[in-house]
């Protein structure tokens, strides 16, 4: 019996009604203007929550300033009251989870991709880096937001407070880190890559607002403004892949699965022949 012909389902995800009318229409500017129109979209959607946030923040929305100043208050009062603490979290923030150091294990990740032979996870890898670092620097001189002022302060940074660059640095670093690195970490073993970039996405923010350094906010819009930064790249990312003829990823297994290949980025049924006993590490 021949398949229904009426008009596809409602339910129908976006992006397989997007094929659809790539195929009916034909031609690689169809399939062009389809994934530019859903990596828009997809971004803008990610996109809407530090936009969100920015508004509450210059328009001095009441509630976040009180949770703002509640917290800072509170944190200040305990680091107030032991000077060891604020030495832990002094070199936490300032030498574990510096801007500095992630930059620096990202930079030494390209480098390990690039001999690799993994060139354009490389340069995902670099742009998404360099890329977040200018826009948040874009973003803090656009909101010009004051950084917190306690009496008694523990801690000081220039600059001024929103986005947190700590916050998204951390956040953008670590999310790089794991994308690129899962498919070299048995699947029994991932979720200690997922809990330790959490763990340092948690743990660099709260050093901030510990510090006195940073509003509750401040971090919060880091997060934000780092996730959408990293979802644009890596949806391009996706882009080229599937120009290529790879299949969809999954997040949970890394970015470019074929890592563990002997050549990551060759076209699909060209690669090279495994080393002897080679295999994913799934």
């Amino acid at each position: 019996m021949a398949p229904p012909t009426g008009p596809p389902s409602r339910r129908a995800p976006l992006r397989e009604r997007l094929r659809r009318v790539a195929a009916r229409h034909g031609g690689p500017d169809a399939t062009f203007a389809a994934r530019l129109l859903l990596t828009t979209a997809a971004t803008a959607v990610v996109s809407a929550p530090f936009a969100v946030a920015l508004v509450l923040v210059e328009s001095g929305w009441p509630p976040l300033l009180r949770l703002d100043r509640a917290t800072a208050e509170r944190l200040h009062a305990a680091a107030l009251e032991n000077p060891g603490r604020v030495r832990v979290l002094e070199f936490l923030t300032g030498v574990v989870w510096d801007p500095v150091t992630l930059r620096v294990l990202v930079a030494l990740l390209v480098i390990w991709l690039a001999v690799r032979g993994a060139r354009r996870l490389a340069a995902w890898a670099a742009v998404t880096a360099v890329g977040s670092a200018l826009v948040g620097f874009l973003a803090k001189i656009a909101v010009e937001r004051a950084r917190p002022h306690l009496p008694d302060p523990v801690a000081h940074a220039p600059g001024f407070s929103f986005p947190s660059g700590h916050a998204m640095t951390a956040f953008t670093s670590s999310a790089v880190l794991l994308l690129v690195l899962l498919p070299l970490v048995p699947r029994a073993w991932r979720p200690l890559p997922w809990a330790l970039a959490v763990l340092t996405v948690v743990g660099v923010s709260y050093t901030r607002v510990a510090l006195g350094v940073h509003w509750v906010s401040d971090v919060v819009g880091g997060w934000l403004l780092g996730l959408a930064t990293v979802t644009a790249t890596t949806l391009v990312f996706e882009a080229w892949r599937a120009d290529t003829g790879r299949p969809r990823s999954a997040v949970t297994d890394g970015l470019e699965p074929e890592l563990t290949d002997p050549e990551p980025e060759a076209a699909p049924g060209r690669r090279g022949p495994r080393p002897p006993g080679g295999r994913r590490l799934d």
